[in-house]
This record gives C-alpha cells, structure tokens and sequence, in this order.
C-alpha cells in the first residue's frame, strides 16, 4: 500500500496536496493503470487499489463530399464498442448556410463542446468525428480546444480517384441529396487530404463496410 503524507486541512496544506495528487494521477495514467484512493479521519491519502486504465480512442474521419465519410463512419461505429459518432455538418445545419467568420468560430465552438463532453463521459471508450476538414489548421483547431489529453488520437483521411468521387456525388445529385456544383468543389479539394499528417484510406474500389474494417483493423492494433 502506497502512502501519500497530504493533508486538507488548511490553505497551504490542501494546495500541496492538489498538486501532489494531480502528480500521482498523471503518472498513473501515462502508466495505464488506475489508483483507487481513500483519505483517513487525519486527510491523509492512501493508494488502496492499482486497477488498469484504459484511454479513450478518439477517431478523426477526413474526407472532400461525398468521399463516403458518413457511411464510413456509421459502419465503424457498429464495430466499436460504447462508441458515440459526431458528424461535424450537423454543428450548423442551417438555412441559409452561412460561411463567415462568425460562423466558421461557431461551428468549431459547437464541435469542440460536444467532444469535450464525450471525452468526459465515462459511458463512451471510442468517439468518432467525421467532417470535410480539408486544411489541417482546422484539425489542429479542433484539438487545441479540448480541455483532456488522456485519449488516443487516430486521423483518417478517405480518399478515392476522381472517377469513383464523380460517380458517388452524381447518384447523390440524382438522389436530391447534393447539387451539380458540388463535384468541381469536392474534386479541387481530393488533393489537400493527400498532403496532410493522417492515415490515408483509399475508397475508391471499396464498399463502407470494407473501409470501416480497415479503419477499425488499425485502431486494434494500436490499442
């Protein structure tokens, strides 16, 4: 049994002791393993118990429209266990869709808020976040305003040929789902996600299913 001398009564001793346990926190977790504590009638603290910790794995799905990353994402999602999925189109469905300042800090805002929240909550062991993300300042932006670091990090890129994006978005268009526009804008941003710091998954000749496997191959082997 580990004994810790700290002791909550008074000012001085009590902020020795936050800082004192945040370190046997933080060491603990770097270690993967979890202490269960318990203070005496004195405020001293005792290590009781030394269980396994288990970090979270937080998964980024990158993408240009209609790469397939919501399709993607929902069959990952089915193979990870107590897994909550984010889209991030869904932080500001709005009408009209606005792109300004104010709205891209928005959306980011709301984003950040939701995983934030995720993170925090035990129920949840992987989260997953898809969104179009074709610059990697906005990934960096997304991260930067998390307020916990005790997760996995693992980015995704899905990427196909110009061919299969044209054929994906035009059984969108014909569906009512996308408009014609849609395939110049997706098809000038397909080579940004080639260039960034992610995993790259080709989904050009793959089904949802397939890719998610993939995905979900990678996350085990590193967990």
């Amino acid at each position: 049994m580990l004994f810790a001398s700290a002791n909550r009564h008074g000012f001085k001793y009590l902020w020795r002791f936050l800082i004192f346990g945040e370190l046997i926190i933080i060491y603990y977790i770097r270690q993967e393993i979890c202490p269960v504590v318990e203070f005496d009638e004195l405020g001293n603290i005792y290590v009781l118990e030394i269980g396994e910790y288990k970090m979270k794995n937080l998964i980024f799905i990158n993408g240009t429209m209609g790469v397939g990353k919501t399709a993607i994402s929902r069959e990952l999602q089915k193979l990870l266990q107590n897994c909550v999925y984010l889209d991030g189109d869904w932080c500001w469905d709005m009408s009209p869709f606005i792109v300004n300042d104010e709205t891209k800090n928005m959306v980011i805002d709301n984003i950040s808020h939701l995983l934030n929240n995720f993170i925090s909550c035990s129920v949840y062991e992987n989260i997953i976040f898809c969104w179009v993300m074709h610059e990697e300042s906005i990934i960096d932006d997304v991260l930067s305003r998390l307020e916990k670091r005790d997760y996995k990090l693992y980015k995704f890129s899905l990427v196909c040929s110009e061919q299969a994006l044209i054929s994906r978005i035009t059984k969108d268009i014909k569906m009512g789902i996308r408009t014609e526009d849609v395939i110049n804008r997706s098809i000038s941003r397909l080579k940004n996600y080639y260039l960034m710091d992610t995993n790259k998954i080709d989904v050009s000749n793959i089904s949802a299913k397939e890719a998610a496997e993939i995905i979900f191959k990678h996350i085990m082997q590193r967990s």
